[in-house]
């Protein structure tokens, strides 16, 4: 087996020399902290154990409590845990987990689905050695239910793909234990094979049909397990991006990865890393920590990776692998608006009348009518009330309602195609093209959406789309949104021989100059269908031992790259792409709100559940939590768009209490 650490056994190695040198190092006053990360993070975790034993022999005190005594803060946590050896750096972390207060899932489940048989059985004996208890036993008292079984399950380490059909999809239910006994005892190499079968069986993947299935911190931990099956270093490199991403950083699981891993697959990691993200492992470290704490890490990581160099074979592998399962799978799209049951057009029409009469308006009522009917039902309320009442519900609304709330709620009641040739139109008005959003809507609609919408923007503004598009954006970028926005792309599944054709003109176009190589881009990406490109794409693995995303971001730029990245990333995974999207609309200072209605109401009665279940897969947090945290709440009218989008995201009940904590506090 190749190595694809980081760290080896340094040569003309003496624990001895080591030992005094560590020594003088934290001798007298302060100490050489330079020193001691060198030379700690140069020698591999077997010949630390043998200057640990120099360092007592020769000085008869302990390394490791001197290291504690010397140093402070997450460079002293670092170097201790490097002193430890694997198995009981494993069990403390373990110990740690499941003992004083509360529970650290995320560590136990890390630990658990990624050790192999040996890691787990050394684990244990060390866990008994340090605490004098038994591991399973701590586990057990300190986790519940399905959650708890499945660990003790990888504890042990002591069928099929119909049978997990049949525990999963097939049935109302879900037969947990079967997916427990399955996932938890068979072989790496067997599950793999039972997963292509079981994709080929069901057109969903395994991890889809978990995220369906299961929830909270079984589904987490199974869905590791799966992902540790299909890929270890991959499973890491997510972990770290999680470790790092966003404000703080998880220390802990840096530590404890960068620490774990650096003997083992690093290097794949940071191959992983940099095919998943947009920066190398050892840049986001680098920007992501600081002094004594980031050199120690660093040096683990053993180097920086060029953004869009050649894939070791491991990671070629892995990119292979991802678009062949994205070829594969058929992703069941799921909303989270429905049709209402017992609907009444004429008892809503009336209601929202009464919800706008006289002093005030209520809002409550509203959020509650338009929110719970479709978009089909909400049109046919719109006709009923102008007949009815003889009046025009949307300027009833524009008039009654202010601010993002006003556009929300327009914007449910505008069928899709009106809506999305609105967004269109705002996004070109004014000082200023948001490209991003023209980017968004264009990608991601339909040849039969995108016809719609040019009709609905024909009629709405006596102007083409294309004209309009065309007098607003410039180049390439202009010619790319041209070709889009005339809905001919290309239907139906891939075609295995002209797929290998795209694949290779695609990566000789890499090696041409930047126009010549933006034009070839444009005339695949731009026409020919998703199933077709996603097979594409796997082949370009093959052609070139490159990744197309990363290929897209080291050789274009601005809008023309935004493009074709978008293109990609839809390809791939939609409703991953819109839970960027989202998350992107909310972080740092402000909120994107116009990004934010586009996307709820565009995608609620398609895949908005979808979206939600990505969005807690990359961030960790649910989208109506993050919600709830990143918009600052200014006025009434935006706690109640608040609780619109909880509604649009089937979480009002979680909603409840945080709105009424903000009325309580705006007037």
């Amino acid at each position: 087996m190749v190595f694809r650490g980081t760290v080896t056994d340094a040569p003309d190695f003496d624990p001895s020399a080591d030992a005094e040198g560590l020594y003088n190092a934290m001798k007298g006053i302060g100490s050489d902290k330079e020193t001691i990360l060198d030379l700690v993070t140069s020698r591999s975790n077997a010949q630390r154990q043998e200057i640990i034993a120099a360092y007592k022999s020769s000085f008869g005190q302990d390394l490791i409590e001197d290291l504690k005594y010397e140093l402070t803060g997450k460079f002293e946590r670092l170097i201790v845990s490097l002193m430890r050896t694997p198995a009981y750096h494993d069990a403390k972390e373990i110990h740690d987990a499941v003992k004083g207060a509360g529970t650290n899932e995320k560590c136990l489940i890390e630990i658990m689905a990624s050790r192999n048989n040996k890691q787990i059985h050394e684990m244990v004996e060390a866990y008994k050695d340090a605490y004098g208890s038994d591991i399973e036993e701590d586990i057990i008292a300190d986790t519940s239910g399905h959650f708890k079984k499945m660990l003790v399950v990888l504890l042990q380490r002591s069928i099929q793909s119909t049978d997990l059909y049949a525990a999963g999809e097939e049935q109302w239910g879900t037969d947990e234990a079967k997916f427990i006994m399955i996932l938890g005892n068979r072989s790496v190499t067997h599950l793999r094979m039972v997963f292509d079968e079981y994709e080929k069986i069901t057109e969903l993947s395994i991890e889809d049909s978990i995220k369906n299935e299961l929830s909270g911190d079984f589904e987490t931990l199974m869905l590791a397990v799966v992902q540790c099956i299909r890929s270890v270093p991959m499973f890491f490199a997510r972990r770290l991006y999680k470790s790092m991403k966003g404000l703080g950083t998880a220390d802990n699981t840096l530590i404890r990865i960068m620490i774990s891993r650096s003997e083992i697959d690093m290097l794949d990691i940071r191959e992983c890393f940099r095919l998943r993200y947009e920066k190398s492992l050892y840049n986001m470290i680098k920007d992501d920590t600081s002094g004594d704490y980031k050199r120690t890490l660093l040096n683990l990581c053993g180097g920086d990776d060029d953004l869009a160099g050649e894939f070791f074979p491991e990671a070629a592998q892995i990119a292979y692998k991802m678009w062949e399962i994205s070829s594969m799978t058929k992703v069941q799209l799921r909303p989270t608006v429905r049709p209402a049951s017992s609907f009444d057009p004429a008892a809503d029409a009336q209601a929202l009348r009464k919800a706008m009469k006289g002093f005030g308006t209520d809002e409550d009522a509203i959020i509650d009518i338009v929110a719970q009917r479709s978009n089909a039902q909400r049109q046919e309320i719109r006709q009923t009330f102008k007949s009815l009442l003889g009046r025009d519900l949307m300027k009833d609304l524009k008039s009654e309602l202010s601010k993002n709330l006003e556009r929300l709620i327009i914007g449910l009641m505008l069928s899709p195609a009106e809506f999305d040739a609105k967004m269109m139109r705002k996004a070109m008005e004014g000082a200023g093209t948001d490209e991003h959003a023209l980017i968004e809507i264009l990608v991601t609609r339909s040849n039969e959406e995108i016809h719609a919408m040019n009709a609905a923007y024909q009629a709405g503004y006596k102007k083409s789309l294309e004209e309009a598009i065309q007098s607003e954006t410039s180049g390439h970028f202009c010619r790319i949104l041209v070709s889009l926005v005339q809905g001919a792309r290309e239907e139906g599944p891939a075609d295995l021989e002209r797929a290998n054709a795209d694949a290779q003109e695609l990566a000789d176009a890499c090696n041409a100059e930047s126009d010549d190589m933006e034009m070839k881009f444009m005339s695949i990406l731009c026409t020919r269908s998703f199933p077709h490109l996603r097979k594409v794409f796997q082949e370009f693995v093959r052609c070139s031992n490159k990744d197309i995303e990363q290929i897209i971001k080291k050789e274009m730029s601005g809008d023309v790259k935004n493009a074709f990245y978008a293109i990609v990333c839809s390809v791939k995974n939609q409703p991953s792409y819109f839970a960027d999207r989202l998350y992107k609309a909310m972080k740092g200072l402000g909120t994107d709100d116009r990004a934010l209605i586009r996307i709820m109401v565009s995608r609620c009665e398609i895949d908005l559940f979808n979206i939600r279940k990505e969005f807690k897969d990359t961030h960790d947090v649910s989208l109506h939590e993050f919600i709830q945290v990143e918009t600052m709440i200014v006025s009434r009218s935006l706690c109640l768009l608040t609780l619109l989008v909880a509604v649009l995201c089937n979480r009002k009940d979680c909603c409840i209490l945080f709105i009424l904590k903000c009325l309580c506090v705006v007037k």
